[in-house]
């Protein structure tokens, strides 16, 4: 008993605890009300300084404080002379930098440095940079400190090619910091841009990234960064804008453009010329909701054609020399003019140099996988080095590979059956782009989405019948569809089914649709005079043929019966 130390039990810590959190919740408290007062007193002085101090040392992460904080050094400025505000700013640093060493990841902290030294009159950036070093060194995939050396490196205009180093010394101690391959990403297509392909880089840098990088997956082949900047390698550049297809209808009086990259039409105008005259348009998306696509409708009078020659329909992008035309000949109803060299709809044209660097990667990454079997990003990379390759000839490698994958990454099955439905619907269109057939059929191919429906406004006929669908995705886009089969699928969802001003039969039977709100979307189809619903549970639903007929007044034929 004598001499000995009273050992505090754990309710009597318990307790201690509580009262030191209570007591400094109300220091916290009582200081946060005195800097609102002051801050809605307009009090820009020492003292609010020092209390925002102490509040951002409690809590890095107290943005309304930042911005106090700033709106004293902002009046600070016009009150006193630059030496002065030099030191005031210095000391703001210093303050920084020590509640950076507290939360190294705080927004605040970082976001408040950017504007002292935006604000400051002579800031010295090669101490920066130092910092950015210093704290790299402590967290190397501190993305917060990456985004401010970038904002230093902007400011001070730090050589590009000093920054390219400086990733070579990151990558080269450690493969796995993605942030230094992120970093050179954007980089080097500053320092060397491909001439012909927009942010890009030049073909002879781009095959010894190739060797840096396959060294790195050599390396550790279970490390994602490498893997994540080897796919940005083979990363197709941005095709040149252009209007893939044009495709006029007298019937609907619409022009209807499919563009190869999406644009937003209320900034970057499309003129219509027909028979030399220029036509006063307006133009929509095909769901009308979306603002950005790659699809456009409008319509034009059509007292604008001659009834008894050809006429001459020309479409182009105004300040570009973006065009196409098309013919529509006497006493027919539609024309159309579209792209059908298939390399350039989902692949670009590989020089004979990049082809071999990329057969040599491909032959790589077989050894490595044939080491390790199992790899996902070994399987993946070799699945999109032959897509780049040649898509065709690789089809049925491609499949096998994602069958693999399917196993070795359980994890990712639905991405991997949507990578393979993308696959099979590209080698399809692909497939097609070179015959006059206006029919597309994808039946039984497993197909766990629809992709690519812009490059599908000419099909008068789409079959998708037994595949795994649960919607009908982007069909708007079949402006010229007048058959569309989806039976024996697992679509819940026709609500892209809209808009379809050539729609005369539907069926999708054999389905998972259950209440006639489903049907709604069909009620924008104004041509659609067929609809084959059996094996749907919305064909329970009592007085189905009534409720059908006061839905679609139109229809004439429900479920093979008249109506």
């Amino acid at each position: 008993m004598h001499g000995r130390i009273k050992v505090k039990t754990t309710a009597e810590q318990q307790e201690a605890k509580r009262k030191e959190r209570e007591k400094k919740l109300q220091l916290f408290n009582g200081a946060t009300h005195k800097a609102f007062k002051k801050r809605t007193n307009e009090e820009y002085d020492n003292e609010a300084l020092e209390i925002t101090g102490q509040l951002l040392t409690a809590n890095s992460d107290f943005t309304t404080m930042w911005n106090y904080r700033k709106e004293v050094l902002l009046h600070y400025k016009e009150e006193k002379k630059p030496e002065e505000m030099e030191a005031i700013f210095k000391k703001e640093l210093s303050f920084l930098e020590s509640c950076l060493r507290q939360n190294p990841k705080s927004y605040g902290v970082w976001h408040h440095r950017c504007f002292v030294m935006d604000t400051m009159p002579n800031p010295d950036w090669s101490l920066e940079l130092t910092l950015c070093n210093k704290f790299l060194e402590y967290d190397e995939r501190n993305f917060h400190c990456w985004d401010y050396r970038r904002f230093v490196v902007q400011r001070s205009k730090v050589a590009t090619q000093d920054e390219v180093e400086f990733t070579n010394t990151k990558i080269s101690s450690n493969f796995s910091n993605f942030s230094s391959w992120h970093y050179r990403s954007k980089l080097l297509p500053i320092l060397y841009p491909d001439p012909e392909k927009r942010e890009r880089v030049k073909e002879d840098i781009l095959h010894k990234e190739y060797e840096l990088v396959q060294n790195a997956f050599f390396t550790d082949p279970n490390d994602q960064s490498a893997w994540f900047y080897h796919r940005w390698l083979l990363g197709r550049a941005e095709q040149p804008q252009d209007i893939r297809c044009l495709y006029v209808n007298t019937k609907t009086q619409q022009i209807v453009i499919s563009l190869t990259n999406a644009i937003h039409l209320k900034k970057v105008h499309a003129k219509v010329i027909i028979n030399n005259s220029e036509i006063q348009t307006s133009w929509w998306t095909p769901n009308k909701k979306d603002s950005f696509t790659t699809v456009w409708i409008c319509e034009f009078p059509v007292q604008s054609l001659n009834k008894t020659a050809n006429n001459s329909i020309i479409v182009s992008i105004e300040d570009s020399d973006v065009q196409r035309s098309c013919t529509l000949k006497e006493g027919e109803v539609e024309c159309w003019s579209k792209d059908s060299r298939p390399e350039t709809i989902f692949s670009s044209v590989l020089s004979a140099e990049t082809t071999t660097v990329l057969q040599d990667e491909l032959d790589s990454c077989q050894q490595l996988q044939e080491l390790e079997p199992e790899n996902k990003w070994c399987l993946l990379t070799i699945l999109f080095l032959m897509r780049a390759l040649d898509p065709m000839r690789y089809e049925k490698q491609t499949l096998e590979y994602l069958t693999t994958l399917d196993k070795v990454d359980s994890y990712r099955l639905q991405y991997y059956r949507d990578l393979r439905s993308k696959f099979i619907i590209e080698n399809t269109i692909s497939r097609m782009s070179t015959s006059d057939t206006r029919e597309i059929n994808l039946c039984n191919k497993d197909l766990s989405c629809l992709y690519h429906t812009d490059h599908m406004i000419l099909e008068t006929a789409v079959d998708v019948s037994a595949n795994q669908l649960s919607a009908l995705r982007h069909c708007f886009m079949l402006q010229a569809v007048q058959k569309l089969k989806a039976d024996d699928n697992k679509i819940n969802n026709i609500g892209d089914v809209i808009n379809l001003p050539m729609l005369q039969e539907l069926s999708i039977q054999n389905n998972c649709l259950t209440t006639m709100e489903d049907l709604s979307a069909l009620t924008s189809c104004n041509n659609l005079s067929v609809l084959h619903l059996q094996g749907n549970p919305v064909c329970e639903v009592p007085d189905f043929n009534g409720k059908v007929k006061t839905l679609l007044p139109q229809l004439q034929q429900l479920n093979g019966n008249e109506l």
